[in-house]
């Protein structure tokens, strides 16, 4: 029989798995499935209009339905490995220098590189579970019958993520790291808020835009061609995502009262510092004898921390003013964290739809 553990909160041991063919052999009595349980005042509604009153939410929905794709037959999950000893798996970029990492020995330096992509990718999976539950959230609470159309395409979108990070983590990593407790206070913040625009607000415009910022470093700069495959494949999805929130949130935050926009635009900033300051994880340069400050020091000195920082605001900024979240009294606040340079770029209300709409690259269209 299928075992149930609740638990108070999220695991904080790295899972490894060692036998390629563990899963193979698995029966129900040798599953237990760990849950965590939350409680929110969510507030659903009927919507007894069916017509369509949003041209671009259907339209974005209709890209959803076209372009679903299946993480077993869409992706070639027979590509090679990186061959042993490239730079980029064996010298993480940034420790590469420093006198500790010189001296650990050739195959350390290479679990050093495969257990920090371990970390990154088991944070991708946290966070799509989190995406999912809270997308399954809007289908109920959004007040449009567009927007619940849209919210249940998402939703599968959400499954198909988990589906997909998981099992590279399972096939390539043979491990996955515990969640970083700053990206659960955000999903947690989300997930239990009774606002149904808040949850907009964290996800489409925060989360999904932290996940694209972070999808875009990883597709710009991974040696491994089938992770460049699923990070591309899922960049698809989450921009239709984070364009859903833009264009449906703009009018509706402007309709509301100046105390809670103002609110929300707080709330905004907030998640932002938390993305900026604390979502840096030294958790396997500590084990590798790192201290926590040198390690942060590290991440934030190296390129791909700058590119990841600068991919996040240059997102996030446009799409917080196209909503009115970047308030005459947030900005200041905005200002002393340097990124309103990135204010007037362009927004993802002005939707790409030639690149939304660019056919897949797909495994079994090229068959």
């Amino acid at each position: 029989m299928l075992q149930v553990h609740e638990v108070a909160g999220p695991p904080t041991e790295v899972q490894v798995f060692d036998d390629d063919e563990i899963a193979a052999r698995l029966t129900d009595r040798d599953v237990e499935t760990i849950r965590e349980i939350f409680q929110t005042p969510l507030t659903g509604s009927y919507n007894w209009d069916y017509e369509t009153a949003n041209t671009k939410i259907r339209r974005l929905y209709e890209l959803g339905k076209r372009f679903n794709w299946n993480v077993e037959f869409d992706i070639d999950w027979s590509q090679p490995r990186p061959a042993p000893g490239q730079a980029r798996a064996a010298e993480p970029e940034g420790f590469a220098a420093h006198p500790k990492f010189k001296a650990l020995s050739p195959e350390q330096q290479a679990e050093f590189g495969r257990r920090s992509l371990a970390q990154t990718l088991s944070q991708f999976l946290h966070g799509e579970q989190g995406a999912l539950m809270v997308a399954s959230q809007l289908v109920s609470c959004a007040p449009t019958h567009d927007a619940k159309l849209y919210a249940a395409s998402q939703t599968f979108d959400e499954a198909r993520h988990v589906e997909v990070f998981h099992r590279y983590l399972m096939e390539r990593c043979r491990m996955i790291y515990p969640i970083n407790p700053s990206l659960k206070f955000l999903l947690d913040k989300v997930l239990t808020d009774p606002r149904w625009d808040l949850k907009f607000i964290g996800m489409q415009i925060l989360i999904e835009g932290l996940a694209l910022a972070a999808f875009q470093t990883i597709h710009s700069t991974t040696d491994d061609p089938l992770l460049r495959d699923v990070v591309g494949l899922v960049m698809r999805d989450e921009g239709r995502h984070v364009a859903f929130g833009v264009n449906y949130l703009e009018d509706w935050i402007r309709a509301l009262p100046e105390d809670q926009i103002e609110e929300r635009a707080q709330f905004a900033y907030e998640a932002c510092v938390v993305m900026r300051n604390r979502l840096v994880s030294t958790t396997v340069a500590e084990e590798f004898g790192f201290t926590h400050e040198e390690a942060v020091e590290i991440n934030n000195a190296a390129q791909g921390g700058q590119a990841f920082r600068t991919f996040l605001f240059e997102r996030m900024i446009p799409n917080l003013k196209r909503v009115g979240l970047l308030t005459d009294k947030i900005r200041p606040k905005f200002e002393e964290l340097g990124v309103l340079q990135f204010e007037n770029l362009k927004h993802d209300g002005m939707i790409d739809w030639s690149a939304l709409e660019k056919p897949l690259d797909l495994k079994s269209q090229a068959a």
